[in-house]
């Protein structure tokens, strides 16, 4: 397969695509350019992002920024495959999205991504809802309100240096690999630094500078955000969803999912 796109969606201005890669460590990368305005949700995998304002390893949740007309160098070198949620945004139509934006100066990204963040766990479930039911009324929607979130959260950045060795990369990138395997198993960080060959102090440190998060609250992060896509996509009871996504009991999973997403399980539903 090596690279498969699909186009779900699109109207004036945007689209949205479908993008599935099968490349590995043994295939070359190569540069590419955007077109217009990206910004592409990290669904499954995790791989190498490289541009003119930076580089960043994206995990699940990650978002993927890209400026028109910038060239780009993805690589696969910790691990095998990925998919993605591409939105593209004409760079006119993202301009009239950032006028809406409070203290949107800019619309040009300075940074290669932005790390997983429990704010858009419920927006990013929506997404991978419709991409799967070919919703393009949701997904016009979801563009415009990712596009919205993306401008709000980079209103104010100023470009950092974060670069954590290529080495370190890998070993934290195969840790997240494990736990996306396994999100309902038991997260210890001596565990998992031991995992990593590295001491829990370092492996911690770079684990946060990697994916944003600690590893607990990745682990968190990747529970509610399957939970929150159950919700959607099926009527199987709330506490049926809870106990699947790893929780132990409905009041936990009730109080973390209105803590971080800022709803009930059951409001949340109801709104769909």
């Amino acid at each position: 397969m090596a690279l498969k796109i699909e186009v779900l969606a699109s109207g004036p201005g945007w689209s949205v695509r479908d993008v599935l890669c099968d490349y590995g460590p043994h295939d070359h990368s190569f540069v590419e350019q955007h077109a217009e305005t990206a910004i592409s949700p990290v669904a499954q995998g995790s791989f190498q992002y490289r541009t003119q304002v930076g580089a960043a390893t994206l995990v699940p949740g990650s978002l993927l920024l890209g400026n028109a007309g910038s060239y780009f160098e993805c690589g696969h070198e910790h691990a095998q495959g990925d998919r993605c949620l591409a939105f593209h945004f004409a760079p006119a139509f993202f301009e009239s999205i950032a006028a809406g934006v409070p203290g949107a100066r800019r619309t040009a990204f300075v940074h290669a991504a932005l790390p997983p963040t429990n704010e858009l766990i419920g927006l990013l479930a929506d997404a991978e809802v419709a991409r799967d039911q070919r919703d393009g009324a949701a997904l016009e929607e979801i563009a415009t309100r990712l596009a919205g979130a993306v401008l709000m959260m980079t209103a104010d950045e100023v470009a950092t240096i974060r670069s954590p060795s290529a080495h370190d990369q890998r070993r934290i990138t195969r840790v997240v690999r494990r736990i996306d395997a396994q999100p309902d198993g038991g997260v210890r960080l001596n565990a998992l630094a031991r995992d990593a060959a590295m001491s829990p102090y370092h492996f911690l440190r770079t684990f946060r500078q990697v994916t944003g998060m600690t590893p607990h609250q990745y682990v968190l992060h990747m529970r509610l955000h399957r939970a929150a896509r159950r919700l959607r996509e099926s009527s199987d009871p709330i506490s049926r969803i809870a106990f699947k996504a790893g929780f132990d009991d409905l009041a936990t999973f009730n109080r973390r999912f209105r803590r971080l997403i800022g709803t009930t399980p059951s409001t949340y539903r109801a709104i769909g």
